[in-house]
């Protein structure tokens, strides 16, 4: 028996295979398939996999995971911050006295607390006895992300502010990219040094370039892994070929990384001048962004929402999820995914607090590597290499099969406008796709089969590719993300998995089908659930203002 583990578009996937490739026994993701933070309790389970029923609930009042990581916070606090999280992207380490403060340029990871590159940029403005200040340089676009995207950022954006202020900590919002402003601001704030935080994209990686030569000579330019728990650069130091590869390194690293975690405290060091307030309605209406992809309903943005959907998890979903987690029909997921995305949550914190339950430790494992090794599996997957998001990346093997096989007639071919609106032949499919225009989220195995189908159903690989990450890019509330790209990249080209037996369209790429599906949930009563949405249902999701 061969077991394989990959995740995919912010969701995590596990399953097992037999002889047979197209043999799909076990699946999961981290985000699923409910619409509400309302979780039901059904009937046992049933061959077909309903929701099972759990045996009492939480012994645990509402809020208690609050109080427990403040507390494990403050056991934390003063303890040493390991410097191989960092690394100097400036030929200057030493901060220039007479400065005016030092910067946190926020990028990738969007909290005040459980932030590795924060707690670094206040320990050095604290040994400097500076101010502290945090900025974001807000892009009017970024790739194909939508108004639901920004919305959910921006929102967690407004709570990193308003814990900002309860600090003494100065929260800047910058508008446009990242090289327009920083450089100039910087200057004129007079900062002593700029500290920001990792993201292995194409993007954000050419913003850090162009800041990087644009800053003044003496500003030490310092960036931290705030992201993974063991640092990108720490894990590996190449391309890894799979989780197999990189898991051994990983493992090796969790005692010196998979840490406690101290505090962000009140600065004592007050600035001299305050950061110019938010408008925060405003700055959002202004966005030159599409707005036909409105916010969903399920997912409070922000620190305190990622928090609160962590306790659910804990109190309700962790001890289904090793068991049960492979069924889109079964609410036995996380649903942390958009909040780990944005860095409104440290995987780090979701980590540790998931271990301290001693009574799911068969889920525990389960999870822990899905968050830790696939998840990081993905970075280092972008960060080495340029072509994340293209065929180019794929492995030889691929790209000749793929080759060979772009010619093969397709039964079904539909356009990238077809498919986005859900109007193809197969109801699980368009189910599958209803479910991510309407929630921002799709179940991992559907992910999968989703993104193999439209390999099968368009001209070329290249054409699905680009489909396949238009559209999550587009819907999904974890879209423009390292393991979104993984993901696709994994259906359709056979990245961090092997060669199978070869057939028309896939080649040697893994194959899939609806009659795999029906072996492994009740298909039916996923098309049921989701057949009642409209195809306009990314419009009628769309909210007209800025709410609280």
């Amino acid at each position: 028996m061969l077991h394989i583990r990959l995740f995919s578009t912010g969701l995590y996937i596990r399953y097992t295979l037999l002889s047979d490739p197209n043999t799909l026994l076990h699946y999961s993701s981290m985000s699923a398939s409910k619409r509400t933070l309302k979780r039901r309790r059904e009937s046992p389970d049933s061959a077909a996999g309903t929701q099972p029923k759990l045996a009492g609930g939480s012994a645990r009042e509402s809020g208690w995971l609050l109080e427990d990581v403040a507390e494990h916070r403050r056991a934390a606090q003063g303890c040493e911050f390991n410097k191989k999280r960092l690394r100097y992207l400036s030929d200057t380490q030493k901060i220039t006295q007479g400065s005016d403060g030092l910067l946190y340029w926020m990028c990738r990871d969007h909290r005040v607390q459980d932030n590795w590159a924060l707690i670094y940029a206040q320990q050095l403005a604290l040994a400097e006895k500076l101010p502290l200040h945090i900025c974001f340089c807000l892009a009017p676009r970024y790739l194909d992300a939508t108004y639901r995207q920004y919305a959910f950022m921006l929102k967690g954006l407004r709570e990193v502010a308003k814990e900002c202020k309860s600090l003494d900590i100065q929260f800047h919002l910058l508008s446009g990219e990242p090289g327009q402003n920083l450089p100039s601001f910087v200057k004129k704030w007079k900062f002593g040094a700029v500290v920001t935080d990792f993201n292995p994209l194409r993007i954000p990686r050419q913003w850090i370039e162009t800041v990087k030569k644009q800053l003044p000579a003496d500003v030490p330019f310092i960036q931290v892994d705030a992201h993974n728990v063991v640092p990108c650069w720490e894990a590996s130091e190449k391309l890894e070929y799979g989780a197999r590869t990189i898991r051994g390194k990983i493992t090796k690293l969790l005692p010196e990384f998979l840490t406690e975690i101290p505090p962000v405290d009140t600065h004592p060091h007050s600035a001299s001048r305050a950061a110019e307030p938010v408008d925060w309605e405003e700055v959002l209406s202004s966005l030159e962004v599409e707005r036909s992809v409105g916010e969903v309903d399920w997912a409070q943005p922000g620190t305190s929402g990622g928090m609160a959907m962590l306790e659910s998890f804990i109190d309700r979903r962790l001890r289904l999820f090793a068991t049960h987690r492979n069924n889109p029909n079964c609410d036995a997921l996380s649903h942390l995914s958009p909040w780990i995305h944005t860095g409104q949550l440290s995987a780090q914190r979701v980590v540790k607090q998931v271990k301290r339950e001693k009574n799911a430790s068969e889920s525990v494992a389960s999870f822990v590597e899905e968050l830790v090794v696939r998840r990081e599996l993905a970075d280092n997957f972008c960060f080495y290499n340029p072509n994340y998001d293209n065929i180019s990346g794929a492995y030889d093997w691929a790209k000749k099969t793929l080759q060979d096989h772009a010619k093969d007639r397709r039964q079904y071919l539909y356009t990238k406008e077809q498919l986005e609106n859900a109007k193809t032949h197969d109801q699980l499919w368009n189910a599958a796709q209803r479910q991510l225009v309407s929630e921002g989220k799709m179940h991992g195995f559907l992910r999968m089969y989703w993104a193999k189908k439209i390999l099968e159903w368009t001209a070329s690989p290249e054409e699905a590719l680009s489909i396949a990450i238009y559209l999550n890019d587009r819907l999904s509330l974890d879209g423009c993300d390292p393991n979104g790209y993984v993901g696709c990249m994994w259906s359709i080209c056979g990245i961090h998995d092997q060669g199978w037996a070869e057939r028309p369209i896939f080649g040697k790429i893994r194959f899939m089908n609806y009659a795999g599906c029906k072996r492994k949930f009740d298909v039916a009563q996923f098309e049921r659930k989701y057949a009642a949405i409209k195809e306009n249902s990314n419009k009628d999701t769309k909210k007209s203002s800025f709410s609280n």
